[in-house]
């Protein structure tokens, strides 16, 4: 017998979005077709790049809740963010949520580094290295010493993403992930590998691993790892047993 309780069914996810109009790319968190799942998306109104990576999204956070209720009630099992930023107000939504929240890629930080051998350190790359702190990186749970990088006073990215350009000029946007990347490479020495804060980096994630040789971890790598917990792979092997119904 199935379980009702919700509105939709077969999206687990269900993806916070800034108010924004720049274009997005496949790979893009906001491009629906990243994802190998079906996910569900609501925009914040009111919260837009510039007011939550350069000013202070804890002022945000009832608009973030009142968003990701919809989203729960909607059908969602667990509820994300799309800005690195958002690490800030991960605690106030996940209590007020009552479900898993991932609100920012940075959480994967401590993951990483429990990966890496000794000596050898995560590091991020960001869209503005300038107002990453260290209370982000403490919400997230990450070293306060993590090294990083950024991607400010380049060609096109930080300025075209946080100026919410309408046309991006998406060439200048890899070669400035990938000059941020090296440059966070040559800085650190005991570099093991990079975590990308920005949900728009992921497009690039792979020419970032070409750059520069590390592994690579983005927010899809995190989304993608928190749907399989929510909705894990059915086997074929599997059976319909009673026994194993939710109480």
């Amino acid at each position: 017998m199935e379980r009702g309780g919700k509105t939709v069914f077969g999206a687990a996810v269900g993806i916070l979005m800034l108010e924004t109009q720049f274009p997005r790319i496949h790979g893009d968190m906001g491009n629906a077709l990243t994802w190998d799942f079906p996910v569900h998306y609501r925009v914040v109104r009111g919260a837009n790049p510039e007011n939550v990576v350069r000013g202070d999204p804890t002022q945000l956070a009832d608009l973030f809740i009142e968003a990701g209720r919809d989203l729960v009630a909607m059908g969602c099992d667990g509820i994300t963010t799309n800005c690195g930023f958002l690490a800030l107000i991960q605690d106030q939504v996940k209590e007020a949520l009552g479900v898993p929240v991932a609100t920012s890629s940075l959480m994967q930080v401590p993951m990483v580094q429990a990966l890496l051998p000794a000596g050898k350190r995560a590091g991020v790359l960001t869209i503005s290295k300038e107002t990453l702190t260290p209370a982000h990186l403490a919400a997230a749970g990450a070293p306060l010493d993590t090294p990083i990088g950024g991607t400010d006073g380049m060609r096109a990215f930080t300025r075209d993403i946080l100026g919410d350009a309408p046309e991006i000029d998406f060439e200048a946007c890899r070669l400035d992930m990938i000059d941020g990347a090296r440059a966070l490479v040559a800085s650190t020495p005991d570099l093991g590998a990079i975590v990308l804060e920005c949900t728009n980096m992921v497009p690039y994630a792979r020419d970032v691993r070409r750059a520069t040789g590390l592994p690579v971890f983005s927010i899809q790598s995190f989304v993608s790892w928190f749907q399989a917990g929510l909705m894990p792979q059915r086997y074929s092997l599997e059976v319909d047993d009673p026994r194993f119904e939710p109480v």
